[in-house]
């Protein structure tokens, strides 16, 4: 038995539901753990400033954070596609069996 419809479905609607949610997140503030693993594939080092301001403030909040801000098209071009893929698994035939 082929279950090739309902695994474009699925895949469809797991587009949808993740593009809308990238439509409706602003940005996302990744943790001190995430942010370094990132700096290291990206072959980045983290980038402190040597002010007073900057080592007084790295004394109350020392975890270094990145802020990463989706851009619009992305969560519009994910539903667009999602909803593509749920209307061909729509048109798919059942298996006969």
């Amino acid at each position: 038995m082929s279950l090739y419809r309902n695994r474009y479905l699925l895949a469809g609607l797991l587009l949808l539901f993740v593009g809308i949610q990238f439509r409706m997140v602003h940005s996302v503030v990744l943790n001190e753990s995430t942010t370094r693993a990132m700096a290291k594939l990206g072959n980045q080092t983290v980038v402190t400033q040597q002010s007073t301001m900057s080592n007084f403030l790295l004394r109350v909040v020392p975890n270094p954070t990145k802020e990463i801000t989706p851009p619009r098209w992305f969560g519009l071009s994910m539903i667009t596609v999602g909803m593509v893929i749920v209307c061909h698994a729509v048109v798919i035939p059942k298996p006969v069996g």
